[in-house]
């Protein structure tokens, strides 16, 4: 198995095998990120692909239950690329149960329904896509590069196709002049599609990005502890999605807040309104963290 660089995955994704099947990310221009700031999206050729494939299950033997396929956006790969190192995945590694890939909505959106099935079909069980936010403000500030419609349309698609569809919800992205706009019209957003997963993580400011240059000269101003769960506590109450799991599975949050909605959502709300009671001096500061 060859690896290029950092090799990034969701913390849910600490169990499985991670097979690099593209390299950077194809977009590369939020403002907020620095994860492939240095490194040119390409796609790997195929047969790289299956000869790591083969290598893990050479050395692991067929222990493999779950593969997330790195870096960003795999899902921007051509359909038959990704069947075809599903479909020898699954030939492979007997116990195999989960694929799993990043995919935007943006790029998802470029897929077919017919294409999004037959990915399901060949094994790929759950996309994880950054939407970060669901209001079309903040995500032109932060050069997403996509749209709450986009991002509604893209949802709507994977769940039609059968494949789980993980959100990222990032707290305190659009500042303290946005934070309302961004937790309330976010919820509208996934409350169209109803996601499987919705993931919260909190911003941190990251050297060598244009919001981190923003941040450093005063033109964005970061969510204080408090303000960051109020943020919260505005976006679960504004949700209404049928059966999506929210979890606070990411050390950036100031919380754990997690429960499925509709059933737990009174439950984490007055988790958050017991945080607010906890003297802001307890937690970290807004500006320092582990990402």
């Amino acid at each position: 198995m060859r690896y290029e660089g950092t090799v990034y995955r969701p913390p849910s994704e600490a169990g499985s095998l991670l097979i690099q099947a593209t390299i950077g990310c194809p977009h590369n221009k939020c403002t907020f990120c620095a994860m492939y700031k240095n490194t040119k999206f390409r796609v790997r050729p195929v047969e790289e692909i299956k000869e790591d494939l083969l290598s893990a299950r050479q050395y692991y033997g067929d222990i493999v239950e779950s593969i997330f396929f790195p870096d960003g956006n795999t899902i921007v790969m051509k359909t038959e690329q990704l069947i075809e190192i599903f479909s020898y995945a699954h030939e492979l590694f007997s116990r195999l149960k989960r694929i799993t890939v990043y995919g935007s909505a943006r790029f998802v959106d470029k897929k077919s329904e017919q294409e999004l099935k037959a990915l399901h079909q060949a094994g790929l069980t759950r996309v994880h896509t950054g939407m970060e936010s669901g209001d079309n403000t903040v995500l032109e500030k932060i050069r997403k590069g996509t749209t709450s419609e986009q991002i509604i349309r893209a949802g709507l698609k994977l769940k039609s196709a059968g494949i789980e569809v993980s959100e990222y919800y990032l707290v305190g992205i659009g500042g303290k002049d946005l934070s309302h706009e961004h937790a309330v019209n976010s919820a509208k957003t996934l409350n169209a599609f109803s996601p499987e997963f919705i993931r919260l993580r909190t911003y941190i400011p990251v050297p060598f990005t244009p919001l981190y240059d923003d941040y450093t000269k005063g033109k964005f101003k970061l969510l204080s502890p408090h303000e960051a769960l109020r943020e919260v506590y505005q976006f679960i109450e504004n949700l209404e999605c049928k059966g999506s799991m929210v979890l606070s599975d990411h050390v950036s949050n100031y919380w754990n807040v997690h429960g499925k909605i509709p059933d737990k959502k009174d439950k984490m709300l007055k988790e958050i309104e017991y945080a607010l009671t906890i003297d802001e001096s307890k937690f970290r500061p807004p500006h320092i963290g582990r990402l």
